[in-house]
C-alpha cells in the first residue's frame, strides 16, 4: 500500500507539474484553456474554474491542457439549423442552444443563414414562419448547449492559432521547463535535508554485518587506491568494488592523517541478470550552504546528460529496447526504491521528472518536441503548415507511440514474472 500511494502522489505531481505549465502560459497568452487533465480515459473526477474543466481520469499514462483551437471546435452552426438562443442583460446571446429545444421554452429559436463566432461574433438567421432576416451579437464567452452540456465558444483571439510563434512556442515548452525545475528543487531539498555528496570516495555509513563494517572500515575514512590503483572520486571506487564480486581487494585509506592498508571482499549481489560487488557503504556528504543552493541545478545537469547520452545509444542500437520502461516497470522500479528510504524516493522522482521533460522535447511528433518543430517551421517559412496535414502527423504519431508504449508494458509484466 505504502508503493501504490508513493507511485500514485510521484505519478501525480510530475504530470501536474508538467501540465500546469502548459496551463499557465497558455492562459497568460490569452488562450481558453478547455481542459486541464490529469489521466486519459473516464472521468473519475471534476471540477470547473474559470473557464477551465479540471479532471481526474482513470487511466495513469499521462495527462494534457486541452486549448482551443488545437483540436475542431465542437459545434458548427451551419445554414438551415434551427437554433435556441437565450440572452444576458446587455442583449447578447449567451447561450446557443442546439438540441433538445424544447427544454428550453425561454429561448428564442431561430432558423440560421449564417454564423461568425471566430470573428464577426455574428448570428444571422429568421425566426420560424417569419422573412424579416435578424441580426444576433454573440458575447465572447457564450455557451453552446448540447446535451445539456456547456462548452464556450472560442472566438479566434482565445484559439491557439491566433497567438505569436513565440507564444505558442512557449507555451508547448512550458510543460518540459517545470519537469526541469521541479527537478532543481527536488534535489535542493535533498541537498538540505542530507547534505550534498562528497566528489571524493569518502564513506560515510557503514552498514552493520557487510564486508566493510568486518575489514574495520570506518565513516570518515578516504579511500585513495584499490590494489594500488590510485582512486580520487566515489564513481571510481564503487565502479572497482562493483567489478570485484566475491574477489580480496586492498583498500588504500587515510584516517585522521594516516594511511592504511585494508583487505576486504565484496559481497556478490544479483542486479539486472549480472552479479556486482558490494561492500556495504554509504556516500559521505558534505554540509556546504554555496554546494546545497546549486546541488539542484548541478544534479539536473548532469542525469539529463546522462539520460541523453542513454537516448543516444537507443537510436545508434547500443541500448536495447528491452531496458526501456513503461509505467508497469516504474510501478516496480519504485517499489524497490521506496523500501530504501524518503531520500531516495525524492530523488528519483526528480530523476523522473528529468526523464519526462526530455522524452517531451524529443522531435517526435505528438510530443511537445514534435509540436515546437511544427510552430518552428511556420516562424522560417512565413506560414503555418496545413492544420489538417499536421493534425495526422500527430495523430499518426500518438498512434504509434501508444504502440510501444504497449511493446514497452508487455515486457516490463514479463520481467516481472521471469
Amino acid at each position: 500500500m505504502t508503493t501504490v500511494i508513493a507511485f500514485i502522489l510521484m505519478f501525480g505531481l510530475l504530470v501536474f507539474v508538467h501540465e500546469w505549465g502548459h496551463l499557465i502560459f497558455a492562459k497568460r497568452a490569452g488562450m481558453l484553456a478547455r481542459e486541464f487533465a490529469i489521466g486519459f480515459g473516464p472521468k473519475i473526477y471534476h471540477f470547473k474554474k474559470n473557464e477551465t474543466l479540471y479532471t481526474i481520469r482513470l487511466l495513469p499514462i499521462g495527462g494534457y491542457v486541452r486549448v482551443a483551437g488545437e483540436d475542431p471546435e465542437i459545434v458548427e452552426l451551419k445554414a438551415g439549423h434551427h437554433i435556441g438562443l437565450e440572452f444576458n442583460n446587455d442583449g447578447k446571446v449567451n447561450r446557443i442552444i442546439v438540441n433538445n429545444k424544447s427544454k428550453h421554452p425561454e429561448a428564442r429559436v431561430i432558423e440560421v443563414e449564417k454564423a461568425d463566432l471566430d470573428h464577426r461574433l455574428v448570428i444571422e438567421g429568421y425566426e420560424v414562419d417569419e422573412d424579416e432576416k435578424l441580426f444576433f451579437e454573440v458575447d465572447p464567452k457564450a455557451m453552446f448547449v448540447m446535451d445539456e452540456n456547456e462548452t464556450q465558444i472560442a472566438p479566434y483571439n482565445r484559439q491557439f492559432a491566433s497567438k505569436t510563434v513565440p507564444q505558442r512556442a512557449m507555451q508547448l515548452f512550458a510543460g518540459p521547463m517545470m519537469n526541469f525545475v521541479l527537478a532543481i528543487i527536488l534535489f535542493m531539498i535533498l541537498g538540505f535535508i542530507q547534505g550534498v555528496p562528497s566528489d571524493e570516495a569518502k564513506l560515510g555509513e557503514i552498514q552493520n554485518g557487510t564486508p566493510a563494517q568486518e575489514a574495520g572500515l570506518k565513516a570518515g575514512d578516504e579511500v585513495t587506491a584499490v590494489d594500488g590503483e590510485s582512486v580520487s572520486t566515489w564513481e571510481e571506487f564503487t565502479a572497482i568494488i562493483r567489478d570485484h564480486p566475491g574477489e580480496e581487494v586492498t583498500l588504500t585509506v587515510e584516517r585522521e592523517g594516516s594511511v592504511q592498508q585494508m583487505n576486504v571482499t565484496p559481497a556478490s549481489i544479483e542486479d539486472r541478470d549480472m552479479t556486482i560487488g558490494q561492500v556495504g557503504v554509504a556516500r559521505a556528504f558534505e554540509e556546504s550552504l554555496t554546494e546545497k543552493l546549486t546541488f539542484g541545478f548541478t544534479q539536473t545537469y548532469e542525469w539529463a546528460g546522462l539520460i541523453l547520452t542513454n537516448l543516444g545509444k537507443l537510436v545508434t542500437g547500443q541500448f536495447s529496447l528491452d531496458m526501456l520502461s513503461g509505467p508497469v516497470g516504474i510501478y516496480d522500479a519504485t517499489d524497490q526504491v521506496v523500501q530504501t528510504g524518503f531520500t531516495n524516493f525524492v530523488m528519483w522522482t526528480a530523476i523522473l521528472s528529468i526523464n519526462l521533460g526530455i522524452v517531451n522535447l524529443l522531435p517526435l511528433p505528438a510530443l511537445d518536441g514534435g509540436r515546437l518543430i511544427f510552430v518552428g517551421l511556420e516562424g522560417v517559412r512565413g506560414k503555418p503548415i496545413d492544420p489538417q496535414k499536421e493534425g495526422l502527423v500527430h495523430f499518426i504519431g500518438f498512434a504509434l507511440l501508444m504502440l510501444l508504449m504497449l511493446v514497452v508494458t508487455w515486457n516490463d509484466i514479463q520481467r516481472l514474472f521471469l
